[in-house]
């Protein structure tokens, strides 16, 4: 009986070196897609506020922007 838990040892091993090399291997695309497209809407409303400052300080007359 103990040879057999000896064995098995190495099969429970094996099983989870299995689930853990498909988790690493998994498709991941789609997180990054959406991650992408936020980063790109970030920069938008970041140049937007950047455009309405350097406006603003047009506007009024100010050399700091």
């Amino acid at each position: 009986m103990a040879s057999l838990a000896w064995l098995l040892i190495p099969l429970f091993a094996a099983i989870g070196a299995a689930i853990w090399g498909s988790w690493a291997a998994r498709d991941r695309t789609q997180g990054d897609i959406s991650e992408l497209a936020g980063y790109a809407r970030f920069r938008e409303a970041m140049d937007k506020a950047d455009q309405a400052r350097v406006k603003e300080a047009a506007h009024s007359g100010s050399d700091a922007v």
